[in-house]
């Protein structure tokens, strides 16, 4: 009742209500739960959370001292908002002049002003109490002979002036670390000193290695985990083949990208004489290899993921592993944990098993020439490739009517020359040969997670799921506000049901605003995470989901092949307790979203390197934010957003109105649309902070 109060104040932040419009709202009918509702009130009234109006309560907006600590978050315009600790505080409003010397991110202190009835708390910045940030990294510049660095992490948006005495042997244009901040009251600007010289900011290995110094991930093995993986022989001993399962006679094969280097899964079918497929998906054994708490698995721990930033990969594991013994390599014997699924020709899976295996594989082929096979008819293994493509897509046209959605987003691919500068880019889309192998993986790890849940001597066991709870409904009412804003239909009050969501997605493919609302409804979801704790995975419409198919890039696939082995095979007792393994979840699910957060930066980087010499060049666009300062657009052909400044829209005074997710002119009622298709024209590339600045072209 709590809980649920405090999330009926939130919404209603403004207003007051009795105690019997609570009730009715809330759908409360009976006596008992009306007294508690009253109780419940009156408690929060004493904990200070709600104050009352008369026989009214009303969310307490105000805090008890003119003194309160939060963090802050800065705005683009240089303004920013401190969200205080106390969460039933409203966001604090810092004016550009109140900031002083607090970076984004950092938690400070505030003194709050008087301000007008209805407005907005207002505060300057008193005290920094931490920063978020203790080391920054930039290119070394100098001004009025005065060393520097603009930050290249975007939420800072000051320059870091340089003691001359802590040059080392930087040079300029060199990418360096700067830390040992200090930064009093009375100068406009913190002056820091350099720990740490990358080498020149041009170079792609010195960017790698900035972008994971800048997100905290790990570069560099160490020794011991190096000299571990150079001791482990190539060479299969005949004793580790007796319980495996024998596929190197059969037709294996693998299907990755072109530039893949670790192939950590292989594909084999055959057809049994009931006329049933018998699908072999064949999982690099990498359990086998990696000792749990010897020096490369807590390595691979901490890492958490292999890491791929646009031109090199940041690995899990050493190249001798990850390339090398546990990468399924064309025409060598390879270790492997397969699942074996019986399905008939309607995509029904039968019978399965989970066993360690041996493959050898017959080809390496790349997703271009399968889906060249698919489309010919014609090609190596060509029968085999024809009837897995046609199995996957069973299965695929299952999983979408029961309620599995169809995220189509676009991924960015870049060809890099010699020194790692793009000279192009493009956006790579989903074909039927990416699907295929998308198909079986999830048939896998479904089959996994049905494994372990239902049975019965395994239920109790710690387990590692892959979840997706159910979408926060406030999102889900703005995202539906949206769509019903370009003309579509979705009732948020039905989202518990998928298919709800997925007519949307399937009206918008294929249009100019496809790839927008996929975003928007990504943003609007939950985001997946591992957990000991199984509560399905509502994207995907599956009560039972794990990772078990990428051991070689991911540990939570790796835990799982130990854990089923164990469970499985050997019979051991429990190789984690259940809060051990917990805690590894929230560790990987963490790593796992700081790797998006360094791919995305990466592919950022590339995206304006790519358009730093393309000033002046028109290109078509989808208006992808509106905020009331500008326009931010995508540019459809490689997926690069950067700012319209509304002060740059001088045809008319332009109006932000938020319920309509548009700017609108005063004069001449000309509307700008999230969604609406535009032409721009680059005008300004700032490369130290990774910002494009567009105009419309009428």
């Amino acid at each position: 009742m709590k809980k649920e109060l405090k999330s009926f104040f939130k919404k209603f932040s403004d207003q007051s209500f009795k105690s019997k419009e609570i009730a009715r709202k809330l759908g409360i009918k009976t006596d008992h739960e009306y007294q508690q509702l009253k109780a419940t009130l009156y408690k929060l009234y004493q904990e200070n959370y709600l104050i009352r109006i008369g026989k009214k309560y009303k969310l307490n907006i105000l805090p008890t001292s003119n003194k309160i600590t939060g963090t802050l978050s800065l705005t683009e315009e240089g303004y920013g908002f401190v969200i205080p600790d106390n969460k039933s505080l409203k966001d604090i409003f810092i004016p550009t002049r109140y900031i002083g010397n607090a970076f984004n991110g950092d938690k400070v202190e505030v003194l709050l002003f008087a301000t007008k009835k209805g407005k907005n708390l207002e505060g300057q910045i008193i005290s920094v109490i931490s920063r978020k940030r203790k080391e920054f990294i930039g290119v070394l510049k100098q001004k009025k002979s005065l060393p520097y660095i603009v930050p290249e992490e975007p939420d800072v948006h000051k320059d870091i002036l340089i003691d001359p005495k802590s040059l080392k042997d930087a040079k300029f244009g060199d990418k360096v670390v700067v830390g040992n901040l200090t930064w009093d009251e009375e100068t406009s600007n913190p002056v820091g000193e350099i720990i740490e010289v990358f080498g020149q900011h041009d170079n792609l290995e010195v960017e790698v290695v900035s972008i994971a110094r800048d997100f905290g991930i790990p570069f560099s093995f160490t020794k011991k985990s190096l000299d571990e993986a150079k001791n482990i022989s190539p060479i299969i001993d005949k004793k580790h083949l007796s319980d495996r399962i024998d596929f190197r006679d059969k037709i294996v094969f693998t299907i990755d990208p072109d530039d893949a280097k670790d192939f950590d899964d292989a594909l084999s079918i055959e057809k049994n004489e009931n006329g049933n497929f018998l699908v072999g998906i064949h999982i690099a054994d990498v359990s086998h290899y990696i000792i749990p708490d010897s020096n490369l698995d807590k390595e691979a721990l901490a890492r958490g993921n292999s890491v791929y930033l646009v031109g090199k990969a940041i690995p899990m594991l050493p190249e001798e592993l990850s390339n090398g013994i546990c990468s399924l390599k064309p025409n060598e014997d390879r270790l492997t944990y397969s699942v074996i699924a019986e399905l008939t020709p309607r995509g029904k899976v039968v019978n399965h098993q989970i066993k360690k295996s041996v493959i050898n594989s017959k080809r390496r082929f790349t997703y271009e020439e399968v889906q060249e096979i698919i489309e010919t008819g014609s090609g190596d293994f060509a029968d085999e490739i024809l009837e897995l493509d046609k199995l996957a897509k069973t299965l695929r046209k299952k999983r979408m009517k029961a309620g599995s959605f169809d995220f189509n987003t676009s991924e960015v691919k870049f060809k890099l020359d010699e020194s790692g500068y793009p000279i192009e880019a493009f956006v790579k889309t989903m074909k039927d040969s990416n699907m295929l192998v998308e198909e079986f993986m999830l048939l896998a790890n479904k089959i996994v997670a049905e494994e372990f849940s239902r049975n019965k001597k395994l239920a109790s066991k710690p387990f590692v799921f892959r979840v997706h709870d159910l979408p926060d409904q406030d999102k889900i009412n703005e995202f539906a506000r949206f769509v019903k804003s370009l003309g579509y239909q979705l009732n948020p009050s039905n989202i518990k049901r998928p298919t709800e969501f997925q007519k949307v997605l399937e009206q918008a493919k294929g249009k100019a605003e496809e790839n927008l609302i996929n975003e928007l409804a990504i943003r609007s979801m939950a985001k997946a995470f591992y957990s000991t704790q199984n509560i399905g995975h509502y994207g995907l419409g599956f009560k039972y989901y794990t990772h078990f198919t990428s051991p070689i890039r991911r540990y939570s696939d790796l835990i799982v092949h130990r854990l089923l082995f164990g469970y499985l095979q050997k019979k051991t007792k429990n190789l984690y307790d259940n809060e051990e393994l917990e805690e590894i979840c929230e560790h990987i699910s963490a790593t796992e979203r700081i790797a998006m957060e360094a791919e995305r930066f990466s592919v950022k980087l590339k995206q304006v390197e790519l358009l730093s010499n393309q000033l002046g060049y028109e290109f078509d666009a989808i208006i992808s934010g509106i905020v009331h300062f500008g326009i931010f657009v995508k540019i459809t052909t490689i997926l690069a957003e950067g700012l319209i400044r509304l002060r740059d829209l001088d045809d008319d005074f332009y109006i932000y109105d938020e319920k309509k997710y548009a700017i609108i002119g005063r004069r001449t009622k000309k509307m700008y649309r999230l969604g609406d298709k535009v032409t721009v024209k680059l005008v300004k590339v700032n490369s130290d902070k990774m910002e494009l600045d567009f105009t419309i072209v009428d």
